[in-house]
């Protein structure tokens, strides 16, 4: 297969009508309701779990330079 012939077939599947489409929104955003208690809950589990990891890495930083 040439150049030439990548470039025809280029053309053949080229798609203007998909230039001048429109965004579809078929679907309405539903609201997000978190209580209070369950999004405090979620901030403090990520910082949580934030602080092991990097507790972590420090630790077996630490170990490798031995």
């Amino acid at each position: 297969m040439t150049a030439e012939d990548v470039l025809h077939d280029a053309e053949v599947y080229a798609d203007d009508d998909l230039n001048d489409a429109d965004i579809v929104e078929w679907y309405e955003a539903r609201n997000v309701n978190v209580s209070t208690p369950v999004a405090a809950g979620a901030v403090i589990g990520a910082f949580a779990l934030g602080a092991l990891v990097a507790v972590g890495a420090l630790a077996l930083m630490g170990r490798l330079d031995d």
